[in-house]
């Protein structure tokens, strides 16, 4: 697969065109797991800025996700048979990952986001293994996607999953973990190196202690022993003084509020627009520039970062479209929302055990850095199990209603063609439907158009705009190899190149 160089030029100012379907679909594939086509078609022609306020205001309302029964549990609420408890906290945790994984499909950007977030505040569910502490996380992750940055650091630093997993919870002040604080600058807020000294590290461990009430590891929450603390005079980021959790938090985000702001926009950038922020073309690193002008006068607030982002000429610029390869979850995802086919919690947990297979689970990212995403998402064997699995899912909602898929073409060509008998309109529309930016040359089309045309349906059948003297006895709405024709076809598009792209 080609690797894309960043060439996009185009300014942060906002973009003014009313949206054509090709942006519309561009904009739900990068703030959610993309959309329906009813949801797209009501999109089209709309004002960007409208557009995107609405998105965010959606966003910013959505409560987090309704907390389980068992999310205060203890160890009394479980069998006093360890294999049995074990048992029951895998339940557990299974139900909410399949309960998260339906919000990524509904949510739209609050649940792009706290998936985005978790792959930066990043914890690995082996190590701490409790629903309660993972449910914790999760609720931090959701109220904080949009809110403020300070804010979400402070907090996620002192979640139980967080605290187990960079080992805060064994932080004590006459024996610092250096753990936690490390990674607080190098990986959470300033990138690694920039910034701060392994002297800061120190010190700031020592700052961090005390919160190492813990009991056990999968069933008591973390609370402060102030004689774990170190109430020493430190000196962090070169303010000397006696100071605790808080003190780190507050001197962070007032010493070093640029070097947040770009590391942050930096990644919000290569998330969302394009995963080259280095370039040599383009100007990426202007547009990082005003974001994080933006974020730093907003007082560290995420929402205005990415309104100013998602309304932007850049966003939209042709050389934005199309240049980021999907993570395993947008694979499936994206497909199950832009057919519109209906799904249960086996399609789901299907779309689940495949993105762990290609590299991708739910709450146990990579490592404590995370998935690097992009390029990262495609190798020899990934590729190959995309295809298979893209496969799998799409038989099976042929096998479920091999009608629905006639139907998914006929919403996708539009009620004007809804009865067409031009193969060229359905096969057009369903490339343009599914793949960001169409197929790259005009015999990948006519190999589509080859593909779709299958010999139970002979040639002059198709209708007189297609070829001379066609019959039109083949009609999109009626002709019983449709929905055969239709399968075929997005079997054939999810091993194109361009599949694997949004």
């Amino acid at each position: 697969m080609e690797y894309f160089v960043n060439c996009n030029t185009a300014p942060l100012t906002p973009f003014t065109t009313p949206l054509d379907r090709s942006r519309v679909q561009h904009l739900f594939r990068r703030v959610g797991f993309s959309a329906t086509i009813a949801r797209v078609n009501q999109a089209i022609g709309q004002d960007a800025g409208t557009l995107v306020d609405q998105i965010i205001a959606d966003a910013l309302s959505l409560p987090p996700q309704a907390a389980p029964p068992w999310a205060g549990w203890n160890r009394d609420n479980y069998p006093e048979d360890d294999d049995l408890a074990r048992q029951t906290v895998r339940t557990q945790t299974s139900s909410w990952a399949l309960d998260y994984t339906r919000g990524l499909l509904n949510n739209t950007l609050r649940d792009r986001l706290s998936f985005f977030w978790s792959n930066h505040f990043v914890t690995e569910l082996d190590f701490y293994e409790s629903p309660g502490f993972l449910h914790e996380y999760t609720e931090c992750l959701q109220r904080n996607a949009l809110g403020n940055f300070k804010t979400f650091v402070s907090e996620i630093g002192l979640t139980n999953a967080m605290l187990f997993y960079l080992d805060g919870a064994f932080n004590n002040g006459n024996n610092p973990n250096e753990n936690y604080a490390r990674e607080l600058y190098e990986l959470f807020t300033l990138g690694e190196g920039n910034g701060y000294t392994e002297e800061d590290v120190i010190e700031t461990s020592r700052a961090l202690s005390g919160y190492t009430e813990r009991g056990d590891v999968r069933w008591t929450p973390v609370t402060f022993d102030p004689t774990s603390f170190d109430a020493g005079t430190k000196t962090i980021l070169g303010q000397t003084g006696n100071w605790g959790y808080d003190d780190v938090i507050d001197i962070l985000f007032e010493q070093r509020q640029n070097e947040i702001a770009r590391f942050i926009c930096g990644k919000l950038y290569e998330f969302f627009v394009h995963p080259d922020s280095d370039d040599l073309e383009g100007n990426a690193q202007q547009i990082i520039s005003g974001m994080a002008s933006t974020f730093i006068s907003n007082n560290f607030e995420i929402a205005p970062v990415l309104s100013q982002l998602f309304k932007s000429q850049h966003f939209f610029d042709e050389n934005a479209i199309g240049v980021i390869i999907k993570s395993p979850f947008d694979l499936f995802l994206n497909f199950i929302n832009e057919s519109g086919f209906p799904y249960t919690d086996t399609t789901l947990s299907f779309a689940m055990e495949s993105s762990r297979l290609l590299g991708q689970e739910v709450f146990d990212p990579y490592d404590v850095a995370g998935w690097q995403r992009d390029r990262s998402w495609i190798n020899t064997n990934f590729i190959i199990g995309r295809w298979l699995t893209s496969e799998v899912l799409i038989q099976g909602f042929f096998q479920e209603n091999p009608e629905q898929f006639r139907n998914l073409a006929m919403e996708v060509v539009g009620p004007a063609e809804s009865n067409t008998s031009n193969p060229e309109t359905v096969v057009a529309a369903l490339v343009n439907k599914f793949l960001p930016k169409g197929l790259l040359t005009p015999q990948d089309f006519e190999n589509a158009l080859s593909v779709f045309k299958i010999e139970d349906v002979p040639g002059n059948y198709y209708g007189p705009d297609y070829v001379e003297g066609g019959l039109g006895l083949w009609m999109l709405a009626v002709s019983m190899e449709v929905p055969q024709q239709v399968f075929l076809l997005l079997m054939h598009l999810s091993r194109q190149p361009e599949f694997q792209l949004k």
